[in-house]
Parts: structure tokens; sequence; C-alpha cells
């Protein structure tokens, strides 16, 4: 196969406010702090979102691109 290969290298970007529906019902909502050509996600000072809706911190996360259904920017554009 020919072309050529995606980098594996982190990309950062200014924060800003995202809200991802994951796989399994799972919601969270943080600041993207960057990505990789597969979709995996850093997201910082971020929250899940649980069934009731309670908000829960969970810091830093890496979610894998694999897994995010639906991504949505909070703020204005």
């Amino acid at each position: 196969l020919g072309g050529s290969h995606p980098s594996h290298e982190l990309t950062f970007v200014n924060p800003s406010e995202f809200q991802m529906k994951l796989n399994g019902n799972r919601e969270v909502i943080g600041l993207l702090r960057g990505f990789d050509p597969f979709m995996n996600i850093v997201l910082e000072e971020c929250m899940e979102v649980t069934k009731s809706g309670q908000q829960v911190g969970i810091d830093t996360v890496v979610v894998r691109g694999n897994s995010v259904n639906v991504v949505e920017i909070l703020e204005r554009v």
C-alpha cells in the first residue's frame, strides 16, 4: 500500500470546552488539550456526567478515538 502515514505525534491546541458522548452511554465535559490522527483526545479539568446528571471531577483523561460517538464544542465560536 502506498501513500503517506499519519504522524503519531499529539497535536496540542488552545483549550476549548467540549462535551463528548462515549460508548457505554458515558459522557464527559472538559477542556480539549490535544488530539492525534486517530482522534485520541486529551481533556483537562474533566468532569464525568453521571446518568443522574451529577458531575464528578476526574481531572485529566485520555479518550480513545474509537470510543467517541459525539463531540460538541460548548464555547461560542
